[in-house]
């Protein structure tokens, strides 16, 4: 091992240790001695345990500095969030329920961040396309999705080409408001019960059908898992729409459907529709009379539909935050409460966490019905 150098005189008989520079550019940090002469002089041997030292402290200052400048980045995009516009993209046609939900979102954004929410419609492939755009979107703020539990949960469930992962490529917001679908049949029909029907269905495998409004959709799944937790075999007829399948059931082209109750409900409370359950956990106020599916004695049959609000996946969490809490503080307006009740829905205030939890546990759900099912629509 060579000896350890000595440190020069200053001209004022001072000791003092010579100066050190890095040079950076190779494999590794080259350590040199400045002479008195400013001329660069290669540190003898020995020194292997130094230079660890001194790239650990390199790399952990950049590391740091680097993870500051990012949390001061994104903090800063937040305080002033948001600045321009906001995109609210609904993967449906303009006038349906999630249309309803984004213009409700909208209506409560808009004067509390002073900046105009815009709601913008991208129907098609059952709402992959829409979903997609949003999924790809930059995570800032101004492009999210109002999903529902078709874009959410159903269509990655049934579709390997969907995509997009629900869990993964977005970061939710809140749950705004929640509906459910209910067995409803033609007055006139001989079941008054949900046991009546089971137990006919059961003696006449087969020979009862349901409307839906195609493979794949809420309606369709909603038939199966009511299928799978009651034995029962029945025949599905798709339509084009909701309208068309509860049209379906008044005319008795089929003998039943499970459809929304926000398209039933007028039809339950003229007497023109006769429900037999509700496929939600509770009874609603909404029909506070209906029963629910595990109250007939048919558990874990649950149907609901959601409706919150997503934005891309990686969107900073002061952001998903500050509009967490508007959306909740709104949904408790009066005139909000008033609307909600009148689309046939509930509202649920609740955190991201809350809501991303409730996400994984419906796209897991509606993995399971559609493999036991055998549902597919690629």
């Amino acid at each position: 091992m060579a000896p350890r150098k000595r440190a020069a005189p200053t001209h004022a008989g001072v000791w003092r240790r010579p100066r050190r520079a890095v040079i950076v550019g190779g494999s590794e940090p080259e350590f040199h001695e400045v002479s008195q002469h400013n001329t660069l002089q290669p540190i003898a041997g020995g020194n292997q345990r130094r230079n660890a030292m001194a790239t650990k402290r390199m790399f952990v200052l950049a590391t740091t500095a680097l993870c500051l400048g990012l949390n001061v980045s994104n903090t800063a995009a937040a305080q002033s969030y948001p600045e321009k516009p906001i995109r609210i993209i609904v993967a449906a046609a303009p006038g349906g329920p999630t249309d309803i939900a984004a213009r409700m979102a909208a209506q409560i954004l808009t004067p509390k961040f002073g900046q105009p929410v815009v709601v913008e419609n991208r129907p098609g492939a059952g709402g992959v396309i829409g979903a997609r755009e949003v999924a790809q979107a930059t995570p800032d703020g101004y492009t999210l999705l109002m999903g529902n539990t078709s874009t959410l949960a159903v269509i990655p469930a049934v579709s390997a080409s969907a995509g997009y992962d629900p869990v993964k490529n977005f970061t939710p917001i809140v749950r705004m408001i929640e509906g459910f679908q209910i067995l409803v049949v033609h007055p006139s029909s001989p079941w008054t019960s949900v046991k009546e029907f089971v137990d006919d269905a059961k003696a006449n495998s087969g020979k009862f059908n349901y409307a839906h409004t195609g493979a794949g959709g809420l309606p369709h799944l909603a038939g199966e898992v009511f299928m799978l937790r009651s034995g029962t075999r029945l025949t599905g007829v798709s339509y084009r729409s909701g309208g068309e399948s509860v049209t379906a059931v008044l005319s008795q082209a089929v003998h039943l459907t499970f459809e929304n109750i926000a398209i039933l409900a007028p039809q339950i409370r003229e007497g023109k529709l006769r429900a037999l359950a509700a496929q939600t956990a509770a009874r609603t106020k909404l029909l506070p009379e209906l029963p629910t599916m595990a109250e007939v004695g048919i558990p874990n049959a649950e149907a609901n539909t959601f409706f919150g609000l997503v934005a891309p996946a990686g969107t900073s969490h002061n952001i998903v935050k500050m509009l967490n809490e508007t959306l909740n503080k709104g949904m408790q307006l009066p005139q909000m409460q008033t609307l909600i009740s009148s689309a046939g829905s509930e509202p649920k205030p609740n955190s991201p966490e809350e809501f991303a939890t409730y996400i994984a546990l419906q796209h897991a759900k509606w993995i399971e019905v559609a493999k036991a099912a055998q549902v597919e629509i690629d």
